[in-house]
């Protein structure tokens, strides 16, 4: 799954992706930068 990284400022293929449910129920995807290692987060199905 691609997202975007605040750190790089680009988009870029996220490692270690995991689906999880925000608070308010809704699906999202979060993993990490494969070049710095930043957290990154995707809202809704991937």
């Amino acid at each position: 799954m691609e997202a975007y990284c605040m750190k790089c400022r680009a988009k870029k293929e996220m490692k270690n992706a995991q689906q999880i449910t925000m608070k308010n129920g809704k699906p999202a995807t979060q993993g990490v930068c494969p070049s710095c290692g930043t957290k990154m987060f995707r809202i809704g199905k991937g």
